[in-house]
């Protein structure tokens, strides 16, 4: 029977347009957490308030999941810093809908400090376990914001309350473990450090200049992008006075677009701070340099992401922060705060800049650097798009999260241990493959047809195969020359003429112990090669000199060669007729795609060969059919002449 787990989001649902006043990471977070937890087979019913009678009160949001709206107050919006004394209410309510359900659910996962209210009301009621993610912590809110801290005072004694009864706590970066422990003396036994992710099926790096035509943005401009909530602690103004400041004191321009709000089209009616931001970019002498694009659906902010040439995130006050990994998935470089969650995702100096908070000139200058230098943002760009997906995804930490509902719900004491980093680390491996296997689709497909079709011509000339690597290469050489000697997939094939120069051990060692292992390929390659044979040489890094010094050799005797490489290609790709680079810099990943390459090869190659076969059995078959036939002829006209001869006689 499948789990099921209750998730209690009250402000922030997982369907609410993102964008607005109090819609943003954490609506993300519960939509993100609920659907891959689903995938993973738990059923999940989702509580949230009721603000819309058109929508209704249980809804079969996604095949394992509900979302089911919880009465607490008028069915209408209402700021979440006014919730506080709806509570009672929509603890009953939720009590009510367990009641008339029959549910029993293994745990419940509390989001913000008031769900978390309700779900220690509810584990007193019926003794069911709780997490809690704070999302943002009233201490640290307080702290920060000071006056324009709308939250009542009750929530500092309500967050020290569930901190004490919660079974776990869930830290969305290091800086928010910290905070519970000096603010708030939280267990550290309790706490499990779990950032959120992004999505890379949704999220992913488009072509700059397709973005910008799809966007109808000027190709040729400099852009910085500003995404997310438009509320004032954001920082949005921070990046206007710089655009100020670039101006007037580097004579250094560029465009920034503001993604956001609570309407499609930029309203200061709905959306008060978007008028006050344009005051200020007016009074900052940007008003003509500032675009405000109103609020976009998710499948459009990929988009958006890649045209830009820089994200900028500056709020002097952030939990986490979903938008930097957002923007890095698309190969941007962040500039972001070093506040909060923002500073352990953005690596300074490698992704991106870290920058004061509320410190516009600072700010300016990381803009004008970054974007006037094209290496710098390639280099960023390339780390960004690695470090998040290694890091980052909505699958790495839903895993987490499952293992820890795991150790949970069975009463285990154990933390975050062995078996989950082993689990992440499997589902990583996995997920990093298929992304690899992906790229090199798009990318290599061509070279792996021209490569079968170079091979084939050889074979068919009556040319042969030479294939060597070192390590783990010299293994699939092996295993590639094996496949076309004996068989792939057709039975009854002949046997091609392929030689994996790495096979002969007894050369090999010999050559190697006696004069040197940078010669034993070429060397064999000399003896063995002739015009029109084929080398191909695998490698992950194309650096090895005994591959260089074979393809040298090769190529003295007008062989063709094909490069089966990794990473950049090294010297190796400068002496081959065709380069098969498998787009990635990780070794393992580079040998995973290699083995499929060379099963692929394998199975064109022999496709050709075996038509070729039986076209010449056909060619075969026909000309001993007419030979037969002309004998039979022949014999014939013998027995007509051998009649006639005696007929004359007599």
């Amino acid at each position: 029977m499948k789990k099921r787990i209750a998730l209690i989001s009250e402000h922030a649902s997982p369907i609410a347009a993102i964008g607005g006043t109090d819609t943003g990471g954490q609506n993300i977070a519960v939509a993100e957490l609920a659907r891959h937890l689903a995938a993973l087979g738990y059923e999940i019913d989702v509580f949230t308030r009721w603000d819309d009678r058109r929508v209704p009160k249980i809804l079969n949001w996604r095949d394992g999941i509900r979302i089911v709206h919880v009465e607490a107050g008028p069915v209408t919006f209402i700021p979440k810093e006014k919730l506080l004394p709806y509570m009672p209410a929509f603890t009953r309510d939720i009590l009510r809908f367990i009641k008339s359900e029959n549910n029993r659910y293994k745990l419940v996962h509390a989001h913000f400090f008031m769900s978390g209210l309700v779900a220690a009301d509810i584990k007193r009621k019926l003794g069911i376990p709780f997490i809690v993610t704070f999302h943002a912590l009233a201490k640290v809110r307080r702290l920060h914001q000071g006056g324009n801290d709308w939250f009542p005072d009750e929530g500092f004694a309500i967050e020290e309350r569930v901190i004490t009864e919660a079974d776990q706590i869930v830290a969305l970066c290091p800086q928010d473990r910290d905070d519970l422990i000096n603010l708030y003396e939280a267990d550290p036994g309790k706490i499990t450090v779990i950032p959120n992710g992004f999505r890379p099926d949704e999220i992913y790096p488009l072509d700059k200049l397709f973005a910008r035509m799809a966007l109808k943005l000027d190709p040729k401009e400099k852009i910085i992008l500003q995404l997310g909530r438009m509320v004032r602690r954001k920082g949005v103004d921070n990046v206007i006075k710089a655009l100020g400041y670039m101006r007037r004191e580097h004579n250094f321009e560029a465009r920034l677009l503001i993604v956001g709000g609570e309407s499609d089209e930029p309203d200061p009616k709905t959306t008060p701070e978007i008028g006050r931001l344009q005051k200020l970019a007016e009074a900052e002498g940007a008003g003509d340099l500032v675009t405000f694009v109103g609020r976009r659906p998710r499948d459009m902010l990929h988009y958006y992401y890649s045209a830009c040439d820089v994200f900028t995130t500056t709020p002097w006050y952030e939990p986490f922060g979903i938008t930097p990994l957002e923007a890095m998935a698309c190969g941007t470089p962040v500039i972001g705060s070093n506040v909060g969650g923002i500073k352990s995702t953005v690596m300074d100096g490698r992704t991106g800049f870290l920058v004061p908070p509320n410190d516009p000139a600072s700010l300016g200058r990381r803009i004008i650097e970054l974007l006037s230098s094209n290496k710098l943002m390639t280099y960023f760009k390339e780390n960004a798009i690695r470090h998040v997906n290694q890091n980052y995804t909505w699958m790495k930490a839903t895993h987490l999260t499952a293992n820890m509902y795991e150790r949970i719900a069975t009463q285990s004491p154990l933390r975050a241990d062995e078996e989950e980093d082993s689990l992440s680390y499997i589902d990583d491996s996995f997920g990093s493959l298929i992304e690899t296997i992906e790229k090199s689709r798009r990318k290599i497909r061509l070279a792996i047809l021209d490569s079968a079709q170079a091979v084939y011509r050889s074979l068919a000339r009556g040319g042969k195969v030479l294939v060597c690597g070192n390590g783990g290469s010299a293994a699939e050489a092996q295993h590639f020359a094996a496949e076309l000697m004996g068989r792939f997939e057709a039975s009854g094939r002949r046997g091609l003429p392929a030689m994996a120069l790495t096979a002969d051990t007894a050369f090999v060692t010999a050559w190697s112990n006696d004069y040197t292992f940078d010669d034993v390929f070429a060397r064999q390659v000399e003896a063995h090669g002739q015009p029109g044979d084929v080398l191909v040489v695998i490698s992950s890094s194309g650096q090895s000199v005994n591959l260089v010094k074979a393809l040298r050799t090769a190529r003295r005797h007008e062989m063709f060669c094909i490069g089966l490489l990794g990473k950049e290609g090294g010297p190796a790709s400068e002496l081959t007729d065709i380069n098969i680079i498998v787009p990635s810099n990780e070794t393992s990943r580079i040998q995973e795609v290699q083995l499929l390459v060379l099963h692929v090869l394998s199975h064109l190659i022999e496709q050709q060969i075996v038509v070729d076969d039986l076209n010449t059995v056909q060619i075969t078959e026909e000309w001993s059919i007419k030979h037969f036939q002309v004998q039979e002829m022949a014999k014939n006209v013998n027995k007509r002449k051998i009649k006639h001869e005696s007929t004359k006689c007599d």
